[in-house]
């Protein structure tokens, strides 16, 4: 049986979630209808427009993303301390560009007068809405709810777009963030959408390279897409908040295990592999094959075996759930 949402997320244990959402009707999320001939490409632009749109409200960082026929997978992280800074005004002004809010923010905003007793209300209101832009379930249900009316309304038609629930992972350290990942950047190329990350359309990969390619330093976090979490490359002292990598280093790696894992290939692997797999400590071979079934390998938690068991215990967990394959996989 699925467990409730508030005991698979912890920011304790990880700040990094894996989520898909998949469509529940034969009609397609985007592509071509093969029986009707019609086109439904241009949802992907809806789907890729609203999570950078969400990721700029929302205290949720958006690390990668990948629109297919009938699903869409995003990685995500969430910024608690960014959300903790927030003033009240600043929570009103992001909870008000998603709802419409209370009768007493709105009158907060038109700078009305408010009595004691009404501020302390609105106070209990923004700690509430502040926990909800930093809460993936509110991310993802503002996300689906948009598409499904646009959907819906689009087709004429009524009823569920989307699965009952998105599947969620989350990823424990720096191996499962760089697996996931590369799983979600190359979900294109696996299904033949694409023969490249470059050419890999409505995806994160797309958008860095692109943008790697104008910077002077496409290392430096300025110089990143300002939609995505930027790469802030090596822990150090005094690290910037960002993904525990170099871009250029990532880059290499996605497109070295594009590659690897292509039908027509032998399988051949050079032995000077990416800074990311020594440094991360993953064979090559499981990298692959991570690299391909990371979605079906693992349920709700990735990472590690200590940051499993780590996990498992901040949630109360009993059990340990897939501690054999993240034993295999992670070492």
């Amino acid at each position: 049986m699925p467990k409730p949402r508030y005991v698979q997320v912890s920011l304790d244990a990880t700040s990094y979630y894996h989520c898909v959402s998949r469509c529940v009707r034969r009609a397609f999320l985007c592509g071509v209808d093969n029986q009707t001939g019609q086109s439904f490409e241009h949802r992907r632009q809806w789907i890729e427009d609203k999570l950078q749109s969400l990721a700029g409200i929302y205290a949720i960082d958006l690390c990668a993303y990948a629109v297919m026929s009938n699903h869409y997978h995003v990685v995500l992280h969430i910024d608690k301390p960014l959300a903790d800074s927030w003033t009240r005004e600043d929570v009103i002004n992001r909870w008000h560009q998603v709802f419409t809010g209370h009768a007493l923010s709105q009158r907060y905003l038109r700078n009305e007068s408010l009595t004691r007793a009404e501020l302390t209300a609105l106070d209990k209101l923004v700690e509430i809405w502040r926990a909800r832009l930093l809460d993936i379930s509110w991310f993802m249900r503002v996300m689906n709810e948009a598409i499904a009316r646009q959907a819906n309304n689009e087709d004429d038609c009524t009823g569920r777009f989307w699965e009952g629930r998105f599947k969620s992972q989350a990823l424990l350290d720096e191996a499962a963030l760089a697996a996931c990942m590369t799983y979600v950047d190359l979900n294109p190329i696996r299904a033949k959408l694409a023969d490249s990350p470059e050419n890999s359309d409505h995806t994160s990969i797309k958008q860095r390279i692109a943008k790697a390619l104008q910077a002077y330093q496409p290392n430096h976090p300025h110089q990143q897409p300002k939609s995505l979490m930027p790469f802030a490359g090596y822990e150090r002292q005094d690290m910037p908040n960002g993904l525990p990598f170099r871009l250029t280093d990532y880059l290499e790696l996605v497109d070295w295990t594009g590659r690897a894992i292509r039908e027509d290939k032998r399988g051949h692997i050079d032995n000077q592999l990416s800074p990311i797999l020594k440094r991360l400590n993953i064979d090559a071979k499981h990298w692959c094959y991570l690299a391909q079934n990371f979605e079906s390998k693992f349920k709700g938690l990735v990472g590690s075996a200590c940051k499993l068991r780590q996990a498992c215990q901040k949630l109360g967990y009993q059990r340990t759930p897939g501690l054999k394959h993240c034993t295999a996989y992670f070492p």
